[in-house]
């Protein structure tokens, strides 16, 4: 028997390490894609399973972001971890093989074999650990099936290079940026991605019958390119291809997260559909439209518009202390200047100014920068709206006078570098040129006659 052992430790001293074995079980990698498949973010996921979040980001980023659909249970022919665990006990308390196979209701062969070829293979003795043992039987029991891109070398050239092929003058020279180099993150800079044919997978599969109608030895299904572009292991294709498509995306998203709508924040009370009909026709002054522009290293200004007069306020949103572009810390605080209670608190200075009767409603896009936007309602007393998704013509008049804002800052400039009194008197400039839908009066000059009217029927109501 020692004399099998030595043989036994010889043999695999010889094996090199797959590497630490895992500590997770078969049943909680199965409820964290149960949980990612219902659309819960990766961490959630690892703690419903009962793992560490660098863990469950660990198998999402190895599977690619694709659900390997383990069944929850494996056959009943094979042993089961918890089996492994009554064997490991009963197997400390020196008790014999046909002694174990009779308590757990096993051949003994299954149980001889079992501390044979499961043993932990780094120690001195054989020692059997059920932890180990699961690990060596779900590595050993892995069949992983040659994909038809690492056979077929003619099919594999064709899908790279309709996919990442270059793009070349006509007389056969590459044109465009080189790119960055891969690093695996998700959504690389649109400005850095280098020029490919970018083929999506099924244009590739749809063409492939075109090329080649008589060869059915070249096809594949475009769900075939995407996994071999996602999952590691698959060898097919290399992982940095997927930096040629469209989205650019390193991992993929599941399904349930892309039907996700990012406007939690917006709820039925707040659609623009509830708006007051009064400000559709623009007859009453006080009903203001809202957005931000943009600008390099997360700087933002806000802007206001009244929709009957034009009459334009802007407001200064200075970086937080602390803030660093591409270094701040992460899931702290937002420090760029819109975060959500400094949006609301700029806002509700800005808009506190004007008089009770020019503070109807405000309408919004659906940005986060105003997910605070029940506390701002409740400080100032102005409801707001939000317009539907990609619907810019319901906020017309906020649109239109951005783009006349662009002028002075534009797009790809930092707009934080200008301070409150700067951008306010690019406010004033605005106000104080004459607009062809007010005959031709100033948006400053139309405000203020509505502010005269507002005093004459204060006057009036008191005499």
């Amino acid at each position: 028997m020692r004399e099998r052992q030595r043989q036994v430790q010889l043999y695999r001293g010889q094996i090199p390490s797959p590497g630490a074995p895992t500590i997770a079980r078969r049943e909680d990698r199965v409820r964290f894609w149960a949980a990612i498949a219902r659309g819960v973010k990766t961490e959630d996921a690892g703690n419903e399973a009962g793992v560490s979040s660098p863990v469950a980001y660990r198998w999402f980023r190895h599977a690619g972001g694709v659900n390997p659909c383990l069944p929850p249970t494996v056959s009943g022919r094979y042993l089961s971890f918890g089996e492994r665990e009554d064997i490991a006990m009963l197997h400390a308390q020196k008790l014999g093989v046909r002694e174990i196979a009779r308590q757990i209701g096993r051949d003994a062969s299954t149980i001889s074999r079992e501390l044979r070829r499961n043993a932990s293979t780094r120690t001195f003795r054989l020692e059997y650990k059920a932890s180990t043992a699961q690990w060596h039987a779900e590595r050993r029991a892995r069949r992983p099936k040659l994909a038809k891109l690492a056979a077929d070398d003619r099919l594999r050239e064709y899908v790279q290079d309709r996919l990442s092929g270059a793009v070349c003058r006509p007389d056969g020279r590459p044109v465009g940026p080189e790119g960055p180099a891969w690093k695996g993150r998700n959504k690389p800079h649109r400005r850095d991605r280098r020029w490919v044919q970018a083929w999506s997978p099924e244009q590739i599969a749809k063409r492939l019958p075109v090329d080649f109608p008589e060869d059915e030895s070249m096809r594949i299904s475009h769900e075939a390119i995407y996994q071999a572009l996602y999952v590691q292991g698959r060898g097919a294709l290399k992982r940095e291809l997927a930096a040629c498509l469209r989205t650019g995306r390193a991992l993929r998203v599941p399904k349930a997260r892309s039907r996700q709508k990012p406007w939690a924040h917006v709820t039925s009370d707040v659609l623009i559909s509830e708006r007051p009909a009064e400000a559709d026709d623009r007859a009453v002054p006080g009903h203001w439209e809202g957005d931000l522009l943009i600008g390099l290293e997360r700087s933002a200004i806000g802007t206001l518009v009244e929709r009957t007069t034009r009459f334009t306020m802007l407001i200064h949103l200075p970086r937080e202390e602390g803030y660093r572009h591409k270094h701040t810390v992460k899931n702290g605080p937002a420090l760029a200047g819109y975060g959500a209670v400094t949006m609301k608190d700029a806002l509700t200075s800005t808009m506190s100014t004007l008089p009770e009767h020019l503070r109807c409603s405000l309408t919004w896009d659906r940005g986060k920068e105003l997910s605070q936007h029940a506390a701002f309602r409740v400080e100032t007393g102005i409801p707001v709206y939000f317009a539907d998704p990609r619907s810019p013509w319901q906020r017309g008049t906020n649109e239109n006078t951005n783009g006349l804002l662009r002028q002075y800052f534009p797009k790809g400039t930092d707009l934080s570098r200008w301070d409150a009194e700067e951008i306010e008197a690019v406010a004033a400039t605005l106000n104080n040129r004459p607009r062809k839908t007010l005959g031709w009066k100033t948006p400053a000059e139309a405000f203020n006659d509505h502010l005269l009217l507002i005093q004459q029927a204060g006057v009036a109501t008191i005499d």
